[in-house]
């Protein structure tokens, strides 16, 4: 009697293993999903949380798998995806962390499996009105044969350091970003060290505070930034110009506009034989800098609207983008969730 009533809960215990972390339990369309949650990064701007949502509602909804998301400096984040303490990573600029991405890469801790979008832009910016002024504002051209980035040396009074009377203050990205070194070394090659203060602010967060306070002023202001951005969406902003990008003067003296970026999806290794239908549908996912903006420009719009919000308004405005990314009965259940 007791042999029978141990094979019977032997027996009951593989069932019941059988079924845990399976595709029919996690809503994984047909495939075997081994994992009950799959953690995003959040590296610290909007457009990463729009993607993050937008693709966490996907998941959620239509793979029935839970999602949560680690927030946290690139650095940080990219070494969670190494190590496996993050699953997948919406926008990796690659060329940002080049180093890390390619040892990571060739090391196979984690794998590219889609590009997000490739139109981006980034650099050296000022506000428009500072070349060409602002009519509406009352605001008068300061320097309107202001151009490219070497220009910047004939300007130093109009962007004066408040610290040191007689130089320019140029923001750089904070300290830590793999483009802030670029941007020191292109403070170099355009020879503007003499004439200006390369100035590395804490964070993301302190660069637009110091955009916005100039903007709202009509004041001068010249730093690093990117697109696309809630920044970029909101503000009238020009891009400096630059030689074109070539690789070789580029490794040398970083004296050409900064090089394209793939921004990627990964994910860790671990994923795709864990949830491969989930790998599957990111593998789709394309989008554009524009189609992210929209969801920025949302956000910028409704003031208290958080990522998600955008994230299901950019979905009901693109239902024909994202429904090409999975199979009609993932995205059924999706569309049946949105707002």
């Amino acid at each position: 009697m007791k042999k029978l009533l141990m094979m019977v809960s032997i027996g009951l215990l593989a069932v019941l293993a059988a079924c845990g972390g399976s595709g029919s339990e996690n809503g994984e369309s047909g495939s075997e999903a081994t994992v009950d949650k799959l953690v995003f990064a959040d590296a610290g701007w909007n457009s990463i949380r729009v993607h993050n949502s937008i693709a966490q509602k996907i998941i959620e909804e239509g793979y029935g798998i839970d999602t949560e998301v680690t927030p946290g400096s690139t650095a940080a984040t990219v070494q969670g995806l190494r190590e496996g303490d993050i699953d997948i990573y919406m926008e990796l600029w690659t060329d940002n962390i080049k180093e890390v991405y390619n040892e990571a890469i060739e090391a196979g801790d984690f794998e590219k499996v889609s590009v997000n979008f490739d139109d981006n832009k980034q650099g050296l910016y000022v506000p428009t009105y500072v070349i060409e002024g602002d009519e509406e504002r009352g605001i008068e051209p300061m320097a309107p044969d202001l151009k490219t980035v070497e220009d910047l040396k004939n300007y130093p009074e109009l962007f004066e350091d408040p610290a040191e009377p007689g130089k320019g203050r140029l923001i750089n990205a904070p300290s830590g970003w793999a483009v802030e070194k670029a941007i020191t070394q292109k403070m170099e090659t355009y020879g503007l060290n003499d004439s200006f203060v390369n100035f590395k602010p804490g964070s993301d967060a302190a660069i637009v505070a110091s955009l916005a306070d100039a903007y709202e002023a009509g004041e001068p202001w010249v730093g690093y930034y990117w697109s696309p951005t809630a920044v970029t969406a909101k503000y009238d902003l020009t891009l400096l110009e630059e030689p074109a990008y070539d690789p070789e003067v580029y490794e040398e003296t970083k004296g050409t506009e900064l090089p394209p970026n793939d921004v990627v999806v990964g994910v860790h290794k671990d994923v795709p034989d864990a949830a491969p239908k989930v790998v599957e549908f990111l593998s789709n996912y394309e989008t554009s800098s524009d189609l992210t903006e929209e969801a920025l420009d949302y956000m910028n719009e409704n003031e208290d609207a958080s990522a998600e919000e955008a994230a299901e308004w950019w979905m009901n405005e693109h239902e024909d983008i994202w429904t090409s990314w999975v199979p009609e009965d993932v995205a059924e259940k999706v569309k049946e969730s949105l707002s």
